[in-house]
């Protein structure tokens, strides 16, 4: 992947801005070589992120989205996949091209959202070939985790587009012992198995990058063999991923 560079000019800045980017991941589109462009921008400020350079809407330095596409014409005929990650990336209004032209380079479309904007969501829906979505916390409950009011309704409506859209689609719950209770992940769990969830995961926090001291401290998960049992019987799939 090209080197980070910042992004000077003003033709650049009106197209999509990349924070990071990883070349080739096994992970993140599920049966896929792909290649992960983390957008810049956040609404949220979930006190876990493990990418915090990410949440402002500029950041110290950017991959020019000239010199992404530049990789991925090398990459063709290699890759399967391009994974639009975050931050948020429909926090901004260039993915929609971007994800058009990644398509006609043939490449398969994953998208990583928190649902933040639903309107925005439903308009590239029909670009997307697989969604990982992330479930916060229940949706009443989502300013505890992101700081930001009315968070869980534009989710919620998010998360309706994702499971009656037809796109394939996971969605995933990261766990912090000190922000979701057992409780709350049983409750989540509940509202997403109501809702129509086929496929969900939870993922044990990192530290790796965590910007709060106090949440990258150890902390023993309760994430049980016998407490993930309970919730895997109400979907198709499921998956604990360990630290």
């Amino acid at each position: 992947m090209p080197r980070p560079e910042r992004v000077r000019s003003t033709a650049a800045s009106r197209q999509l801005r990349v924070g990071g980017a990883t070349p080739l991941s096994t992970t993140d589109y599920p049966g896929e070589l792909a290649a992960v462009v983390f957008c810049q921008g956040c609404p949220w400020r979930c006190g876990y992120c493990h990418n915090p350079h990410l949440l402002s809407v500029r950041g110290a330095s950017e991959i020019a989205w000239v010199d992404v596409l530049a990789f991925l014409r090398r990459r063709q005929g290699l890759l399967d996949a391009v994974v639009f990650s975050g931050g948020e990336p429909l926090a901004q209004r260039a993915l929609a091209d971007a994800m058009r032209t990644v398509t006609q380079m043939g490449f398969k479309v994953g998208l990583h959202t928190g649902g933040a904007y639903p309107e925005r969501l439903a308009e590239v829906l029909s670009l997307v070939d697989w969604i990982g979505f992330d479930a916060k916390a229940p949706f009443d409950a989502y300013p505890l985790i992101t700081g930001a009011l009315g968070g869980g309704v534009a989710a919620q409506a998010s998360a309706r587009l994702v499971i009656e859209s037809g796109v394939a689609h996971e969605f995933r719950t990261t766990v912090h012992p000190r922000q979701l209770s057992p409780h709350a992940v049983r409750r989540l769990a509940d509202d997403l198995a109501q809702s129509g969830v086929r496929c969900y995961a939870l993922q044990e926090f990192r530290a790796q990058g965590c910007p709060s001291a106090a949440l990258a401290s150890s902390t023993a998960s309760y994430l049980t063999e016998s407490f993930c049992a309970g919730l895997a019987s109400k979907f198709e799939s499921f998956a604990l991923r360990r630290a």
